[in-house]
């Protein structure tokens, strides 16, 4: 029950036909038949048969909510005769988090401001025109509403040489990170690294901008590459994989905000 989520990655479907076939046979076979909401000390768990998933590192996987814990229940229930953690996305970014524990917070909000300080929204493109402006558009819409709201000031800069932000500046976007929790931390961790931009998460947080405008303010390279020479199968389906895992770091963060 506890250690095939820590193994997703070793379970991942890059391949069609015969090689989503062998992956399909890898996955652990279905072991439950009710996934419900059990309530318990301290919070909220996932009942397999009764039974509370633990991590590897047996800690039982409780949740603050009640709402998290039956967004996670449908990721069980979903599941069919194979659990494929690749459709778990929900479960799987929870279950690090508890794994984790909150002796890790401190890393989790130095990786954000890390990320912010040599931020992808802080370094533009010379050429060609057409992305120059896409990335005024999406990236500014960003920056000068966060700017504003923490009383800061960012140093864009063109081309790839590092451009260090003020400390006052890292000060100030580390002070946003103070008082959250375990599990916002992580989500805003996870959207961090799926988008490659702190200020997007910190942004995404501080209710700046939805969702859509954070997915696409952190795709501005790749969509103007894919209307200049179209799809390629290969990035589209790892965008998808992506996206999955972005919409539940973002549903998670939902959750805990009601």
């Amino acid at each position: 029950m506890r250690e095939f989520l820590d193994d997703a990655h070793a379970h991942r479907d890059d391949g069609y036909g015969r090689a989503q076939a062998h992956v399909k046979r890898e996955l652990p076979k279905r072991f439950y038949k009710d996934a419900t909401v059990q309530p318990m000390e301290g919070g909220f768990a996932v009942g397999l048969d009764g039974r509370v998933p633990k991590t590897p590192g047996m800690k039982p996987v409780l949740v603050p909510t009640q709402g998290v814990a039956e967004a996670m229940a449908a990721e069980w229930t979903a599941q069919g005769e194979f659990i494929d953690p690749e459709t778990m996305p929900l479960v799987r970014l929870v279950n690090s988090a508890v794994e984790a524990g909150e002796e890790a917070m401190p890393a989790l909000r130095a990786e954000i401001v890390k990320y912010a300080g040599n931020d992808l929204l802080l370094y533009r493109a010379e050429q060609p025109e057409g992305l120059v402006r896409r990335q005024e558009r999406y990236w500014d819409a960003v920056l000068v509403p966060l700017a504003r709201q923490l009383d800061v000031a960012f140093q864009p800069t063109v081309g790839i040489l590092h451009q260090p932000q003020r400390p006052a500046t890292l000060e100030k976007l580390a002070a946003v990170l103070e008082n959250e929790a375990l599990l916002p931390l992580t989500a805003m961790n996870a959207i961090t690294s799926i988008t490659g931009s702190g200020l997007l998460a910190i942004a995404h947080r501080l209710g700046l901008l939805g969702a859509e405008e954070t997915w696409l303010a952190a795709h501005v390279d790749e969509d103007h590459n894919v209307e200049l020479w179209g799809e390629v199968e290969e990035i589209t389906t790892r965008r998808a994989k992506r996206r999955a895992e972005f919409d539940a770091a973002v549903h998670l963060l939902e959750m805990l905000t009601r």
